[in-house]
């Protein structure tokens, strides 16, 4: 059953051998980024397509209606032409051009950017709005500008895969429900044909963002990933197909699927490494979490694929404001319900880098630096998110800026923390 989108799509992959017959490549040498040899260094562009109320908590402020939690009731509430007004706005200040500047000139080799679906293909009796193409096509020319790859993200889908707020709709997961995945693979072929042309930028493409195993069919999770794949390669014979891991183990669990013995091409698992969703990983020591990234090390690279961490912090509390949702307080200090007090979120709920405490500064740095040596046991690392309004364990730039982010990438302040 899996299979079955392979008989059609997979013909893309075939090239004329010597003698006129088809040979399937299975090599990514046509990729304009050599995955097998070079590591993934980059970072996500969060909150910018994708509103998410942690990042940019000032456009939700601004409405003063608590019950305005995620892009699908803010743009319910302001309605079209209220909404296209602020997210217009937002859409061409929150990144520019400049950005693409400086994340190449840290060092960074790729940007992971999040769409979701209504931007390339909006439903009827959706709220939320449109406009954000001509931005993401501004975009691939900066990445293109700057010596930038692009991985294309879809982050939220019809129904929403995981009832999070950065899908869009913070909520049920309702996404496997009617004719979500038909749309939403609807919306991965419009997306893989807009950017045919620009393979030389845009190497991969997520088919979609953190889907909830353990709330979904895994099985039908499966068929998308094969359906999506045969979608992008409608379009491109090698472009990168991204697949995340839906919170399942990357290797019990995905090693034999998609690889090349199954007979597809280029495809790379994303897994998502954080240590502060839950009350055991906000209690562990600056230490423990150490030991946990580099004790991660052995599994990255015991996939049978490209495998990158395409998500991860140096945060160790899950003290920014509304991290968890907008009015939801932290695990850390004792303000989520049915959470114990671990230690003061003092600088970190809002704040600065420069205005953190001396402490901060060296778990966040140390911390950074163990799982950059984790990270790169197999394919790279992308980190999340470059720029927030106010969170200081987050914000790539200014953690650059203030000396937290190494740089060069191979500095270490801390060496040998993974033996």
């Amino acid at each position: 059953m899996l299979l079955r989108s392979i008989a059609g799509a997979a013909v893309l992959a075939l090239v004329a051998g010597v003698n006129g017959a088809p040979t399937f490549k299975l090599r990514g040498r046509d990729v304009d980024f050599d995955y097998n040899n070079d590591k993934v260094y980059g970072v996500n562009l969060g909150g910018w397509f994708v509103l998410e109320p942690w990042i940019t908590p000032s456009i939700f402020e601004a409405t003063n209606n608590d019950a305005i939690v995620d892009e699908f009731t803010l743009t319910q509430a302001l309605g079209p032409d209220a909404a296209s007004s602020v997210l217009t706005n937002h859409w061409n200040t929150w990144i520019t051009q400049d950005d693409f500047t400086q994340i190449a000139a840290a060092g960074l080799n790729h940007v992971r950017i999040p769409i979701g679906y209504w931007a390339v293909a909006p439903l009827e009796g959706d709220p939320y709005v449109q406009g954000q193409l001509p931005v993401l096509d501004n975009a691939i020319g900066w990445a293109r500008s700057a010596g930038l790859r692009v991985l294309l993200d879809l982050h939220g889908a019809p129904g929403s895969q995981n009832g999070f707020d950065n899908s869009g709709r913070k909520g049920p997961v309702d996404w496997q429900q009617g004719s979500t995945v038909s749309q939403t693979l609807t919306a991965i072929a419009n997306l893989a044909e807009r950017y045919a042309g620009d393979t030389d930028v845009v190497t991969a493409i997520e088919l979609l963002n953190e889907p909830l195993g353990p709330d979904i069919n895994l099985d039908e999770l499966k068929q998308f990933y094969y359906d999506g794949w045969g979608n992008v390669r409608n379009n491109n014979a090698y472009t990168v197909v991204t697949i995340h891991d839906a919170f399942e183990d990357i290797t019990s669990y995905w090693n034999g699927f998609m690889n090349a013995q199954a007979g597809v091409n280029n495809v790379m698992l994303d897994t998502h490494i954080y240590q502060i969703f839950d009350q055991g990983q906000v209690s562990q020591s600056p230490a423990q979490h150490v030991a946990a990234a580099c004790g991660s090390a052995s599994q990255l690279a015991g996939t049978d694929k490209w495998t990158i961490v395409g998500e991860w912090t140096g945060a160790q509390t899950d003290c920014a404001k509304w991290l968890n949702g907008l009015g939801i307080g932290a695990r850390y200090d004792g303000t989520m319900a049915g959470s114990s007090y671990v230690g003061s979120c003092d600088g970190k709920y809002t704040g600065t880098v420069a205005a953190l405490s001396d402490a901060d500064k060296q778990n966040i740095r140390s911390f950074t630096e163990a799982q950059l040596d984790a990270y790169e046991a197999h394919t790279g690392w992308i980190w999340w998110t470059w720029h927030t309004e106010s969170a200081p364990e987050w914000d790539m730039q200014e953690l650059i800026a203030n000396g937290l982010f190494p740089q060069p990438l191979s500095d270490r302040q801390y060496p040998g923390q993974c033996g």
